[in-house]
């Protein structure tokens, strides 16, 4: 069974050998690594030249392809599309493969060839109080995950050079959420069951949250942009901005304006909050269990200034989203239009089988 390892990078000169050495170290090797550089300054491509130059035993069949300008759906589609192998498993820079990830990813397939898909997961790879903060109010544990409707992040996934074709590949269109819209396409596929993907969870990768509330912002705007670009879950940013927008500005009205019964909004704001940050903080008590006691309080306090910090970077995000659609929607497929092509061409396929 031909595996191809694929991955998109850009300026990753201080993560990118971490990649790589845990590639090598896999105990079940790929039969090759496809990376897409899209135009790093920093001198990524070189370094992974040098790598596969001097480790030419550890992953002989590494190569990287240079893409200035390429968003990560344009990279990885680039890099799928130079693979040769008819399995491939898809990862990225800045991330640290657990030994058996690939062995676990590909299981699958050796019990049933006919599988499309095949969802790992990720861990947090947190060091230190705000990473290990930032980890349990943003990242799932393993026992938060609904295997029947978990949409993988391709930091941890495989599937078929076949079903990434019947998909239509990642939508280079979309620079941010691409790989919800191409996880929708692979359960397009599976159209008698609730997904496409098997669930593989020991197919592992740990990944490193963000390090400053900056740079959390910088992410999560961009996250809620490609949301709006792509028209995606409406209802949960309406529910998001009548939260801050209606609920808050009534509950602290009346805890200190009210005419009756103030202390009625002071408990709605504790009852929210709690409400707000009571899983981050049961995640903390799994996460944060080497943690000092005072660092966890710390850590714990630090758990609602994350959550509204993303919140406020998803409602600036969402909007400047919506507006590009709105001027470019004339050109944009609409990807459940383009899904219910995908269930129709599953479905004629089925039919010729």
């Amino acid at each position: 069974m031909h595996v191809s390892v694929i991955a998109t990078v850009y300026n990753e000169r201080n993560s990118i050998e971490r990649l790589l050495d845990s590639l090598a170290a896999q105990t079940r090797r790929p039969e090759e690594v496809v990376i897409c550089d899209g135009g790093s300054t920093d001198g990524t491509a070189a370094i992974i030249r040098a790598y596969a130059a001097r480790y030419p035993d550890r992953l002989p069949n590494l190569r990287v392809l240079e893409a200035p300008g390429a968003n990560i759906s344009r990279g990885r589609n680039l890099a799928i599309a130079a693979a040769q192998g008819p399995l491939i498993a898809a990862t990225d820079a800045g991330v640290r493969l657990e030994p058996t990830w690939l062995e676990k990813l590909v299981e699958p397939w050796r019990h049933d060839p006919a599988t499309h898909a095949v969802a790992g997961f990720f861990a947090p790879d947190a060091e230190g109080v705000f990473q290990i903060a930032m980890a349990a109010t943003v990242l799932p544990l393993r026992e938060d995950i609904d295997p029947a409707r978990f949409l993988p992040s391709s930091r941890s996934v495989a599937f078929t050079k076949a079903a990434w074709e019947q998909a239509g590949g990642y939508p280079e269109w979309l620079d941010y959420c691409e790989d919800l819209l191409f996880d929708f396409a692979i359960n397009a596929q599976a159209p008698d069951r609730p997904t496409g993907f098997v669930w593989a969870p020991e197919a592992l990768v740990h990944f490193r949250p963000r390090t400053s509330l900056r740079s959390f912002w910088t992410q999560y705007y961009r996250y809620a942009r490609g949301d709006g670009k792509a028209d995606l879950w409406r209802k949960r940013h309406a529910i998001r901005y009548a939260t801050y927008f209606v609920a808050l500005p009534l509950l602290l009205g009346h805890a200190w304006f009210g005419l009756f019964a103030r202390w009625l909004g002071w408990l709605g704001l504790l009852a929210g909050v709690f409400l707000y940050c009571r899983r981050p903080w049961q995640r903390l008590r799994v996460l944060g269990a080497t943690l000092a006691p005072g660092q966890w309080l710390a850590a714990a306090a630090l758990v609602p200034v994350i959550r509204v910090t993303g919140d406020l970077a998803k409602m600036a995000g969402y909007p400047v989203g919506l507006a590009w659609r709105r001027r470019r929607h004339a050109n944009l497929p609409d990807w459940r239009d383009e899904l219910e092509k995908v269930r129709e061409m599953t479905a004629k396929k089925h039919q010729i089988e």
